[in-house]
């Protein structure tokens, strides 16, 4: 017992002991709130006797949930094994494995991602002959999304609408996609935890059997949560009344994905005889940055109120500094994160974050001239790369045969000279027969309307039954891999030696490492129903490779959850942080100012504000204003630094006309005059620790590095920076 309480602070000891009834954990950014979590579980466990199979513990993501079970194993060792601890989505899809046949579904449904729904909705449109032009799919997605968080199925969405046109024919999008999606035994990420909360809503037996079985439920970020995720939630805990969530009212930024700030500013109304424990002492940042944050948060009214503090002491105050230009920004950026390095430190302590990913593009190209490495956490995750795409659809249609999206996705990959017309004959005759279009190509033959396609349907589903009866007598990992090769999907790759193709072979191999790596899991067991479940829920945050040194680019909302030593907060302006937007709706404007705050608590030790006299973005170039969030920041917090070269900016700014700098001078730093030291040049024979030994064809000089362009002996010509390719000559 004083191993789990030894190293806890006074309130959080209080919210580790206090383990009957529902209690609200408030929890400070930096505040320990996974050592709670973790101590708290580790301390249930070892003082009131109970078995890990009767705790569950959701998180928001799979990181999250991972790090939870590595702490608590590390406290209590494999005693832990049986406990439930991950997603939402994840533990749904756990109860949904031996329940969904309550709602009519088999037990071998799929879950299709995003991107999976956005191509059955456009199949939807195209069936009811509407324009994607009016309805674009996004926003169709985003629609049908929020009414299954707010619980509202097709016919009540339907009755809910009737009056309004643009929602009424919505409604019949969503009526016919779900529709589909219940015909491919398949549900989206919505429908997994709306499916639970009307299985346990509807079935006093199956609730019972969970209410028993959780005596105790604790989750993490509550402010997050959204009203599905709420009852499913409260379903679950009534039980025993053990519910325990640990958040924070400061940090709720995701209204736009349904988050509702009202579950946690409610809770003691919603819970009984509730209580709340505010763990106020953050172990992350300086005295200052949390005093800033605090400034600014504070002028926010829908809170609960709580005050950080740190015994880190003081710290350095926060660099306020303001550019011409969002390129004397960047550049200001980059050369600061340079210093750094030469100073001792590493890029991948400091992170760059913005409001918009459209300020990424001019921050990214002063940082390739200032030969300084970094990572952008955005755009095109591993798992949304097309050949991974394709390979997952493989596996899922021989998972489930009846799965139709992913078969329309694959038939044709590689080329077989099955056309379009001919699948949607197939698809046309299976919904005559009420059947899965896999089961008509099977008997293409039967069918007059297959017939010039029929030898190349037979060959196709041979080849599927063939790897189907395959599937359950070799190991995942050999069954994957033949997978790639009876498809012939890896060998169409490899017969084209593009660069581009041989990138692809390259993600093929990775994704070989991560159901090697999978099958070796003795958490998941390594069944091919598990490997697609786990993949459907990975989150594009579980991917950031933290040891990797290089500077992380991201948007403050990807930033939630991380620390960095030293974090740049660029484009601190009005109307675009806050964004035009939000400044009409209090309740938007007080959610840009919670991102405000999550903003400058990611910062550890040094703290960046940056802003401009004049800004070019969206296309548009206009003098810029300081952000009202800087504004409430007391200057005795701030180091200001201003641009010598802005008094033009300003004395626009002034005579309220736009400030448009020489484009030369804006877009080239000073070190681009002269031309840099190349250690390299064409000819040479060098060595990467990657590629191998290849030869260099051209040395182009880029900023303060080089461009260089190299032939290598097994994986053909790439492009790379001088700077940190790493190479070695050779001969």
């Amino acid at each position: 017992m004083e191993k789990i309480l030894s190293r806890l602070n006074d309130k959080q000891k209080e919210a580790v002991t206090t383990t009957e009834g529902p209690l609200l954990v408030l929890a400070g950014a930096g505040s320990g709130k996974t050592t709670v979590l973790v101590s708290r579980i580790a301390y249930i466990i070892a003082k009131h006797r109970v078995r890990p199979y009767n705790i569950l513990a959701i998180t928001f993501t799979n990181k999250a949930a991972k790090e939870m079970k590595d702490r608590i194993t590390k406290l209590l060792g494999e005693v832990s094994e049986g406990m439930w601890i991950g997603t939402f989505h994840a533990v749904c899809a756990k109860i949904l494995r031996s329940t969904i046949d309550l709602l009519g579904y088999t037990r071998d449904f799929v879950i299709y991602d995003s991107a999976d729904t956005k191509t059955l909705i456009k199949e939807c449109l195209r069936e009811l002959d509407i324009d994607e032009k009016n309805f674009p799919i996004r926003s169709v997605s985003s629609v049908i999304s929020s009414a299954k968080n707010d619980m509202m199925e097709p016919d009540i969405f339907e009755r809910e609408y009737r009056n309004d046109y643009r929602m009424s024919m919505i409604s019949r999008i969503y009526k016919l996609y779900q529709s589909k999606l219940k015909a491919n035994n398949a549900l989206d990420f919505d429908d997994l935890i709306l499916c639970t909360v009307k299985i346990l809503s509807l079935n006093p037996d199956v609730l019972m059997k969970y209410q028993s079985r959780f005596e105790y439920v604790l989750v993490d970020e509550y402010q997050d949560t959204n009203n599905v995720q709420y009852n499913f939630i409260k379903l679950l805990s009534d039980g025993y009344g053990n519910i325990c969530v640990v958040g924070d009212d400061d940090q709720s930024i995701y209204r736009f994905r349904g988050a509702n700030i009202n579950n946690i500013l409610n809770f003691q109304s919603d819970f009984e005889n509730a209580k709340v424990i505010r763990l106020e002492q953050n172990y992350r940042s300086t005295q200052t940055i949390l005093n800033a944050a605090n400034e600014v948060i504070g002028h926010n009214r829908g809170r609960m109120g709580k005050n950080l503090w740190t015994d880190n002491g003081e710290g350095g105050k926060i660099t306020a500094y303001t550019g011409a230009t969002e390129y004397d920004e960047a550049r200001f950026v980059a050369n600061s994160i340079k210093k750094h390095s030469e100073d001792g430190g590493n890029y991948g302590d400091c992170a760059v974050l913005y409001r918009t990913n459209a300020q990424s593009r001019v921050i990214e190209e002063m940082l390739m001239r200032a030969a300084v490495p970094y990572r952008v956490l955005a755009g095109l995750r591993f798992y949304d790369r097309k050949e991974i795409k394709d390979i997952i659809a493989y596996l899922r249609l021989l998972h489930n045969p009846h799965d139709d999206l992913s078969l329309k996705r694959i038939i044709n990959e590689p080329k077989r000279k099955i056309g379009s017309a001919t699948i949607e004959k197939a698809q046309k005759l299976a919904a005559e027969n009420s059947c899965a279009v896999f089961d008509i190509i099977c008997m293409a033959d039967r069918f007059p309307e297959l017939k010039s396609a029929s030898g190349r349907l037979k060959e196709f589903s041979a080849m599927i039954v063939s790897l189907i009866t395959k599937k359950d007598r070799v190991k995942l990992s050999d069954f994957v891999k033949a997978v790639m090769e009876d498809t012939g999907y890896l060998q169409s790759l490899t017969a084209d030696n593009s660069i581009e193709n041989q990138t692809r072979v390259d993600n093929l191999e990775e994704f070989m490492s991560v159901v090697s790596e999978f099958e070796n899991s003795l958490e998941y067991g390594g069944t091919l129903a598990e490997l697609l479940e786990n993949v459907s829920l990975v989150s594009e945050l579980d991917a950031l490779d933290e040891d990797m040194d290089a500077a992380v680019l991201m948007t403050i909302h990807s930033a939630k959850g991380l620390e960095f030593p030293v974090v740049f907060l660029t484009g601190f302006e009005e109307g675009l942080f806050p964004g035009l937007r939000s400044m009409g709706d209090n309740e938007d404007l007080e959610e840009e100012r919670r991102l405000c705050y999550v903003a400058l608590t990611r910062a550890k030790e040094e703290l960046y504000i940056t802003k401009t006299h004049s800004r070019t973005i969206f296309g548009r170039t206009a003098p810029s204003r300081a952000s009202r969030f800087f504004d409430e920041i007391p200057k005795e917090y701030l180091d200001i630094k201003d641009d010598g070269k802005s008094f033009l900016a300003k004395a626009a700014n002034k005579a309220g006309i736009s400030y448009v700098p020489p484009m030369r001078k804006a877009i080239r730093p000073e070190f681009d005059t002269q031309k840099p030291e190349i250690d390299f040049k064409a000819g040479d024979r060098v060595k990467h620790r990657k590629f191998g030994k290849g030869t260099i064809l051209s040395a182009q000089a880029f900023g303060s590095d080089a461009i260089l362009k190299i032939s290598f002996d097994d994986v053909g010509e790439k492009q790379l920076m001088a700077a940190f390719a790493k190479l070695e000559k050779c001969k």
